[in-house]
């Protein structure tokens, strides 16, 4: 690992956690003093600090983590349930596989006290079967925390009750988008269902379900127990706290690294990634396979939700990947169109024959085989994609798509074969 934060400025504190830790461990760095500290006070006041502290989801829609809870929390008295999406699917993202690896611990206290602020009794964490050591590590992590009553029944003698169980999930990438997930648990083919009713209403079973990813979860012990204050302090007056961000590509140094909001992405590559490998520069996919591709001079964007929604940029999982000169842009993103084209579901028509176009004309202009007119489908496939497709996952489909055409396009027409009909302009990479 290259540059990571200080432990007092840290949310993950990665540095403290390569081995896998035990429960023996984790407390004695202060793990489960959360858990302690919420359970004397009341669910309500949990929810209020984690809304003064700000946290938004750290997936793609980044929606405020205590308005979810409020909303699980506002339902009738009745059975309800906690879900950690752990189907990490996201091409070039790593980071809820290390927290399940090295930091298990943390994430379970944080499900716990989110249990404890919605009134949940029993949870699942949905982990895909193409990570066994993760798998295997949060059972053994359970059962610690079992053994040593900070799951069960009468959780540190405070009346309260909740237990985890493992859920595998069978590796398609639709099942991480929220609607799917339950549909799998519950036995059924992994497609989205029709919004609203949303899962804080009417999830598992029909029963209102409280659904956050790995690293919104494991965001929640250091905000309960070092208060919203320290929380808000680490980030910016726009985004608080930390992300955690998985480098890989043409640098130096490819890794997870924790980064305050407000950090720019050149920053992330040349302070943490030690820069590009070699050669020059030549553009950043941000956001996994689902995210933007963009070229250097966006990358003095800050890392901020507001700063990046008004460029265009989404922070998606908060992949990171690195291209040099030597790169293709068109290869790029061909291989984003065929893993999409490979994981649609097929339910809705904007995803499954927009995905099955482009991928027909990337593949021609790549064999030379396209014209002009191809890339202007292409641009139209991708606009019906994301205003059009069934759910959020067919919608970003198209964002590496639209990004490199916006920024790329000379790429496209040089591969064209009326190329010399093309109307002359500037160069944009």
């Amino acid at each position: 690992m290259g540059t990571q934060l200080d432990n007092a400025k840290s949310v993950f504190r990665l540095g403290l956690f390569r081995e896998f830790p035990t429960l023996m461990h984790y407390r004695d760095f202060g793990g489960y003093q959360a858990l302690a500290k919420a359970l004397l006070g009341s669910p309500g006041a949990v929810i209020g600090e984690i809304g003064a502290a700000g946290l938004r989801g750290r997936g793609g829609a980044a929606f405020p983590a205590a308005a979810k809870l409020q909303m699980v929390r506002d339902n009738p008295p009745g059975e309800r349930y906690v879900i950690c999406n752990a189907d990490e699917g996201e091409p070039g993202t790593f980071k809820d596989r290390f927290i399940m690896t090295h930091i298990p611990f943390q994430l379970l206290e944080g499900m716990t006290i989110a249990a404890y602020a919605v009134a949940a009794a029993q949870g699942f964490i949905y982990i895909r079967h193409e990570y066994p050591e993760a798998q295997e590590t949060m059972r053994r992590a359970i059962a610690a925390a079992r053994a040593a009553g900070l799951l069960g029944s009468d959780i540190l003698g405070s009346g309260f009750s909740f237990d985890i169980e493992i859920f595998s999930g069978a590796g398609s990438y639709l099942c991480g988008e929220e609607t799917a997930l339950l549909s799998s648990i519950e036995g059924k083919k992994g497609r989205p269902r029709l919004k609203p009713p949303y899962p804080t209403q009417s999830g598992l079973w029909g029963k209102p379900t409280l659904i956050n990813n790995v690293e919104t979860l494991a965001n929640i012990p250091p905000i309960v127990g070092r208060g919203a204050d320290w929380y808000r302090a680490l980030g910016t007056a726009d985004s608080h706290g930390t992300k955690l961000i998985s480098l890989s590509g043409d640098v130096a140094s490819r890794g997870l690294y924790e980064v305050p909001f407000g950090t720019t992405f050149r920053e992330i590559i040349d302070n943490y990634g030690g820069g590009i490998k070699q050669g020059r520069l030549k553009a950043v996919n941000i956001g996994g396979a689902s995210g933007v591709v963009v070229p250097p001079w966006e990358l003095d964007c800050p890392l901020e939700y507001s700063a990046c929604s008004q460029r265009g940029i989404t922070i998606g999982s908060g992949a990171v990947f690195v291209m040099d000169d030597s790169r293709s842009i068109l290869e790029n993103v061909r291989n984003r169109v065929d893993f999409f084209l490979h994981e649609s579901c097929g339910k809705c028509t904007p995803c499954r024959e927009g995905l099955r176009q482009a991928g027909r004309i990337i593949h021609n202009l790549l064999d030379g085989a396209a014209t002009l007119a191809d890339i202007d489908n292409l641009e139209r496939y991708t606009r019906t994609m994301q205003n059009a497709a069934f759910c959020g996952l067919g919608q970003a489909a198209g964002n590496s798509l639209s990004s490199s055409l916006k920024y790329f396009r000379g790429e496209y027409e040089a591969l064209c074969r009326d190329r010399d009909q093309a109307a002359p302009k500037e160069a944009t990479a």
